[in-house]
């Protein structure tokens, strides 16, 4: 039942979602929001529209990596699975939290420290950007038995009733119903914003997109459904654009003598969960026209993305640690950032990680000679 086809256009998504992600902690530093490190001076207009774009990069990223373990396991026993999944992400998050995530802790807390060896002193080890890397490890067990299921021929029935409704004009946005009232619910239960993997609103939202890639990769109909109905999910993606602007600029003093503060957020979750749902099926829809074809570089570049992933937060930290001292403006930062942290971790990559076989290993690689086989 699963399209083993490699998917090019997933992993040209799987990059641009890792750059943006890059992107999206360049500008952390600027717009105001807590962050490890902050500048003086802060941008409104860069956290506007920061706070758009953060709607869908990690879904994106779930979704492609649910496609990505069902492809996996569809190779593989469950035992085999789960010692690949061990290896190519439970040790690079080991080795992330004690060497990597350290200097991110030691320049957010510089004033506290006399050296850097007391960060090890303290015990204290946040996962930080790397809990991506947990939380997956985490959905791609705990949904092993629901792999096994849709696997097996007890789901047909089930992944046909899916195809069904997903032929429907507005079938793959109906999707969204679950994401919607699930959000909702847990949120009143577990409000927070954490992304640890004990807070089952985060989680779900997450393991939503997650469960959707792992049933996208059982279903060959689908694609064919989000292909055909791209132009609509791009007016529906268009629309809840509007409709999320619209809530985020509106006055508070309009909304609030009306309506409860637990609807308002209720109102929010819907509206993220909208532009994130419709732009991610836009783009699915459109990556297949786009993006269908292998290349040189995409080889290369899906290589890299994981260790450039690992690497990218502690870079941006610890360079732009320095770059916030200077005097210069906020898009002046920025840039320097840019131009300073990206080719820094290039370098990092191609002479300290992608040449030697514990580097590899260290940072989730597979093995050179066995590269996209």
């Amino acid at each position: 039942m699963v399209n083993k086809k490699r998917r090019y256009d997933l992993d040209w998504f799987r990059v641009i979602a890792i750059l943006a992600v890059y992107v999206h902690h360049i500008c952390m530093p600027f717009n105001g929001d807590k962050f490890h490190i902050m500048n003086l001076d802060s941008s409104k207009l860069l956290d506007d529209i920061m706070v758009f774009f953060e709607q869908f990069r990690l879904p994106l990223l779930f979704l492609i990596s649910g496609t990505g373990t069902m492809l996996a396991f569809s190779k593989r026993t469950w035992f085999q699975f789960l010692k690949e999944r061990s290896t190519r992400l439970i040790i690079p998050l080991v080795f992330g939290i004690f060497f990597i995530i350290p200097p991110q802790t030691y320049y957010e807390y510089i004033d506290k420290y006399t050296n850097y060896i007391e960060v090890y002193k303290s015990g204290l080890f946040p996962t930080n950007h790397l809990w991506f890397i947990e939380n997956l490890f985490v959905l791609s067990v705990v949904l092993i038995p629901l792999i096994l299921l849709i696997k097996s021929s007890k789901s047909i029935k089930f992944i046909n009733a899916l195809d069904v409704i997903s032929s429907k004009t507005y079938g793959i946005l109906l999707w969204v119903i679950p994401l919607l009232i699930g959000t909702i619910l847990l949120k009143k239960i577990y409000p927070d914003e954490s992304k640890n993997i004990t807070n089952l609103s985060s989680t779900f939202y997450y393991g939503y997109f997650f469960i959707s890639g792992i049933l996208f990769a059982t279903s060959k109909n689908i694609w064919k459904y989000l292909k055909l109905h791209r132009k609509l999910n791009l007016i529906a993606f268009i629309v809840s654009s509007i409709l999320f602007y619209t809530y985020y600029f509106l006055p508070n003093e309009y909304v609030s003598p009306y309506v409860s503060k637990s609807v308002r957020w209720s109102i929010w979750y819907v509206v993220c969960a909208l532009v994130s749902w419709t732009l991610i099926t836009t783009l699915l829809g459109y990556g297949q026209i786009w993006f269908h074809k292998k290349s040189e570089l995409l080889k290369k570049c899906n290589e890299a993305i994981y260790p450039f992933y690992i690497l990218h937060q502690t870079i941006i930290i610890v360079v732009g640690y320095y770059i916030i001292q200077l005097q210069m403006s906020i898009s002046s930062k920025i840039v320097l950032l840019v131009f300073t942290t990206f080719p820094l971790i290039i370098i990092i990559y191609r002479l300290l990680i992608y040449p030697f076989k514990i580097t590899r290993i260290l940072f989730g690689m597979k093995k050179r000679d066995k590269f996209n086989k």
